[in-house]
């Protein structure tokens, strides 16, 4: 588990996180996911303590963004908090798709940040193909994914999962969307995955081009980052927002104190009882 007790390396995190631009209480319940990865570290270094390994990162600065990449959580499946996803299929989409068809657009523009291996973005790609493409037959959409690891996003261009990652999908949709894949996994068809498009890019740093009607970025800015981090990022996805566009974020997160007064055309709604972290850009959007 890493070359140090558990409080050992929770005063560890306590004094590294912060140095990140990162914060303690996300990490609280997964702590055990990066410290499994830091003892692999200071092994790799061999190095044969925490304290070891906090002299050599005062020693040697590039170290810190290897660090940085060592804590990046990793949760992800389908449909993941499956009541979210069927309030964005029965409430959000159909909703924002009225709105661009209304324009007179017929392209629907989604943003999926910190898709991690690809499960987020192809769950949106299953719900307009499968659920509201035949509703709307003037309307295209197309979804772009961004993460900052190379490796998961290799992972969901390739678009091979473990049938656990599917539990939460419905069960027909399993079927019609998924064939038998190398060892045992699952491949998710071609055509499934032809609107969907990644990009290797860290939100704090850059951002994908153009605009979006719809942005999601669940249990990553505002949850691991520190506040001057979210202040930053949301004013980030406001630019990116298309007027009447919408922000979801973690079920258990919210938005900075600030984003009130700064960011004044949000509006958090809660729809039949389902605890949806949703927020419009203004209030012309009506569900």
């Amino acid at each position: 588990m890493g070359k140090g007790n558990d409080q050992q390396f929770v005063m560890f995190l306590q004094w590294a996180l912060p140095r990140l631009g990162l914060r303690w209480p996300g990490f609280r319940k997964v702590r055990g996911q990066v410290r499994k990865r830091i003892g692999r570290r200071i092994s790799e270094l061999d190095l044969d303590n925490l304290e070891d390994y906090r002299l050599f990162l005062d020693g040697h600065p590039e170290e810190w963004s290897h660090l940085d990449n060592l804590c990046r959580i990793t949760i992800a499946r389908f449909f993941r908090d499956r009541g979210v996803f069927g309030s964005i299929a029965d409430t959000v989409l159909p909703a924002l798709a009225a709105q661009v068809t209304r324009r007179d657009q017929d392209l629907l523009r989604c943003w999926s940040c910190g898709c991690a291996s690809g499960e987020e973005p192809y769950s949106l790609a299953l719900i307009w193909q499968l659920a509201l493409a035949a509703r709307f037959p003037s309307l295209s959409m197309t979804i772009v994914g961004t993460d900052a690891d190379p490796a998961t996003l290799q992972r969901a261009r390739e678009a091979y999962y473990p049938a656990g990652c599917l539990r939460e999908l419905p069960a027909p949709w399993r079927e019609q969307a998924f064939r038998s894949g190398p060892t045992g996994q699952l491949a998710l068809k071609a055509e499934f995955k032809k609107i969907v498009s990644f990009l290797n890019q860290d939100v704090r740093a850059t951002a994908p081009s153009g605009s979006f009607h719809l942005i999601l970025c669940r249990n990553l800015a505002f949850t691991y980052f520190d506040l001057e981090t979210q202040e930053k990022i949301l004013g980030v996805f406001a630019e990116h927002l298309e007027p009447g566009g919408a922000l979801v974020i973690g079920c258990h997160e919210k938005l900075p104190p600030q984003a009130e007064t700064t960011l004044a055309p949000f509006f958090n709604i809660e729809k039949n009882g389902t605890k949806l972290n949703v927020f419009w850009k203004d209030d012309r959007l009506c569900i």
